[in-house]
């Protein structure tokens, strides 16, 4: 063999172990980046699982102010209603005090109960009692289911906001 032979070989394995050292060098930065990509993946997907969490939480809370629109309605209308059962209250007659005669009727009986004179009180007074008293009812217990209603959605809305 002669010098050119050998030279050449010489730069011939220069080049291949050049080589070699950029192919490791770019085999640690793709492995490196395929790192990098599967967290990045990860962090996406965590990402929307929060955002489908929001979403969720922003329905119960859409729904619970829907609810509280719904609530502030019928106490609304229970207020009314009390101010009408107050107003007919007022404008029912008041019951009259025990008449006596005389002091020697007390003194004879100083424990016996007073008796009431009946009073005469309209045929429909107590039917239309019965049916607000029947609408106030009703309004309490719609209220009171409301308010559960409320409780639950702000209960499952803190669980959603606190799991994440």
């Amino acid at each position: 063999m002669s010098a050119t032979g050998l030279i050449l070989d010489g730069v011939l394995m220069l080049l291949l172990i050049g080589a070699v050292a950029f192919g490791i060098r770019l085999e640690r930065k793709l492995a490196a980046l395929r790192t990098g990509q599967a967290e990045f993946a990860r962090a996406v997907s965590e990402l929307n699982a929060a955002a489908g969490k929001a979403e969720n939480a922003l329905m119960a809370l859409k729904s619970a102010g829907q609810d509280t629109d719904l609530l502030h309605d019928r106490i609304v209308k229970g207020r009314q209603l009390k101010a009408e059962l107050e107003a007919l209250i007022s404008r029912a007659p008041a019951r009259p005090e025990p008449a006596v005669s005389a002091p020697s009727a007390v003194a004879s009986a100083p424990h016996s109960e007073p008796r009431l004179q009946p009073q005469e009180v309209p045929a429909s007074a107590p039917q239309q009692a019965a049916e607000r008293a029947s609408m106030i009812l009703q309004a309490l217990a719609a209220n009171q289911t409301a308010q559960q209603s409320l409780n639950r959605a702000r209960r499952k809305l803190d669980e959603d906001l606190f799991a994440a």
